[in-house]
């Protein structure tokens, strides 16, 4: 089975990494995100935190690489079937909460704020320090290479 059959239909939650290894055409990595990505707006959303757009710029700024920076801003704020889920006091407080409960870093807890509050079941990553949250799958991406 593949990460799509993993994740199953609707909404899935995705980690800035997600995007750079898609966006940067990781060689291991693109081939597991690819179909994922094919469905994203044809029944399929993938969430991200608005997070994700800061992190995934600052690499693109630091080198100078202003045409990868502009990909990022397209695929993130433009693309067909990708949603940023604005950081609002909700989600800080609900960010606060899981870094109380579970003692996560901040990013990762806003991460996990925003697939929760968007309705995810999954969240796809390659962080291997998160805690085990009720009601959400997270998937690791490395699971999926052979």
């Amino acid at each position: 089975m593949g990460l799509v059959d993993d994740v199953g239909p609707g909404a899935v939650a995705l980690d800035a990494v997600a995007f750079i290894y898609f966006i940067e055409e990781h060689p291991a990595f693109l081939p597991v995100l690819r179909p994922l990505f094919a469905q994203a707006g044809a029944g399929r959303t993938l969430v991200t935190s608005a997070l994700t757009l800061h992190e995934v710029l600052v690499v693109p700024i630091r080198i100078g690489n202003e045409p990868l920076a502009d990909r990022y801003d397209a695929v993130l704020t433009g693309a067909r079937g990708v949603y940023l889920v604005n950081i609002t006091r909700d989600q800080l407080r609900a960010a606060a909460r899981l870094r109380a409960a579970a003692r996560i870093k901040t990013p990762d807890a806003l991460q996990l704020a925003a697939a929760m509050s968007a309705g995810c079941r999954c969240f796809v990553t390659n962080d291997r320090r998160l805690p085990v949250i009720p009601g959400l799958d997270i998937i690791q991406l490395s699971s999926y290479l052979t």
